[in-house]
């Protein structure tokens, strides 16, 4: 596996390097104006009107359901994008089952799409398994790795970014002058299917909190799927419970229940994948954007210029633009005068020092760059 990090790339991840300052939501955002809206329909085609006649037919397939205003909206805002830019045609697969992942797949390698992009590492072991019987289709899988010759990788630094959230958390949880606020060191993660790139989420998360504060209490809950909101407000509630007054979303749909529980309860969140920051506004201090639509647009625009690199790896990290927060402008709207500038400004001095090497994050074992 070889790292591949081309000038292209770098372009197109041009975003701001202060991470969580005044820059950084608007180029987490800035591209997906552009796209189509973000939820389709299961299966749906769409191209271009200027398609060639013989257009590039890529077919995405989901573990999840669009409309989750978190990772899979992001994938397709990246895709829709390529439909607008190249005339592509595209199909949609979405599925919440493990069975649905893998027939999914199956019936785009039959249907012969120049391109099938598995959205998340949930589809990691079925293009390992199916992938070297369809040796003249590209593939490509998002968020993991999977060592093929037809098979090109990108996943992300989200240790990094998870970092900075972290950080953020342990520092909002001691204004205790913000109403909601308890006096308890006490913070809360609740993620969706227990896997091993939400692992890194946590390892990274972890070590900002205690970066910041090394005895601070650190809650962990995976809702064990990725479309139950119900189930993640539970566990956010449960957290909140325990003396959390701020819980991190990183569970896709089942997300959208860990944020409406934070506006509810009159207590606080932070958002995952796309910039949330709105979606329930004063409840969420900020967004850990991951730049999948980047992803997916870039896989697609590599089969369309024909330099499609199969058995490679692109590790994005948040010196590359990869992964950022937002720039917390709903929430200091919100609060006015009671909003922690001290928060940004850390955040900002934190993301200069990840992104020189002075700070290392660690990864959760199997993840981070190639040596």
């Amino acid at each position: 596996m070889k790292k591949l990090i081309s000038a292209a790339l770098a372009a197109s991840l041009a975003l701001s390097l202060t991470a969580c300052g005044g820059n950084a939501a608007p180029a987490a955002t800035e591209a997906a104006k552009d796209a189509a809206p973000a939820a389709t329909e299961a299966a749906k085609e769409t191209a271009a009107p200027a398609a060639s006649e013989d257009p590039i037919r890529v077919c995405v397939v989901y573990t999840g359901s669009l409309g989750d205003k978190s990772y899979n909206d992001s994938c397709n805002e990246g895709a829709q994008k390529a439909v607008a830019d190249f005339g592509i045609e595209l199909k949609s697969l979405e599925g919440t089952t493990a069975e649905e992942w893998e027939s999914n797949l199956l019936a785009a390698c039959e249907d012969g799409y120049d391109l099938i992009i598995g959205a998340s590492s949930n589809i990691a072991d079925y293009i390992t398994e199916h992938g070297p019987n369809y040796p003249d289709t590209k593939f490509a899988v998002i968020d993991t790795t999977v060592d093929l010759p037809n098979v090109q990788s990108i996943s992300f630094a989200q240790n990094e970014g998870s970092f900075l959230a972290g950080a953020a958390a342990a520092m909002f949880t001691q204004k205790t002058d913000i109403p909601g606020v308890n006096e308890d060191a006490i913070i809360g993660w609740v993620g969706g299917m227990d896997i091993p790139v939400l692992h890194d989420f946590f390892t990274g998360y972890e070590q900002g909190a205690k970066y910041i504060n090394p005895d601070i209490q650190i809650l962990q809950a995976f809702a064990g799927e990725w479309s139950n909101p119900l189930k993640g407000k539970e566990l956010t509630f449960a957290q909140y419970d325990q003396g959390a007054d701020i819980v991190m979303n990183v569970a896709s749909g089942t997300g959208t229940g860990i944020l409406e529980g934070a506006k509810e309860k009159g207590l606080y969140a932070i958002g995952v994948d796309l910039n949330q920051d709105a979606d329930q506004p004063g409840a969420v201090l900020t967004s850990m954007v991951k730049r999948v639509d980047t992803a997916c647009y870039l896989t697609i625009q590599s089969v369309v210029e024909d330099t499609f690199a199969g058995g490679t790896t692109q590790y994005l990290a948040l010196k590359e633009g990869g992964v950022s927060l937002t720039d917390f402008a709903v929430m200091k709207e919100h609060l006015g005068d009671k909003f922690p500038q001290d928060i940004v400004d850390k955040c900002e001095e934190l993301a200069q020092k990840i992104a020189a090497g002075e700070i290392v994050v660690e990864n959760y074992e199997g993840f981070g760059p190639a040596k």
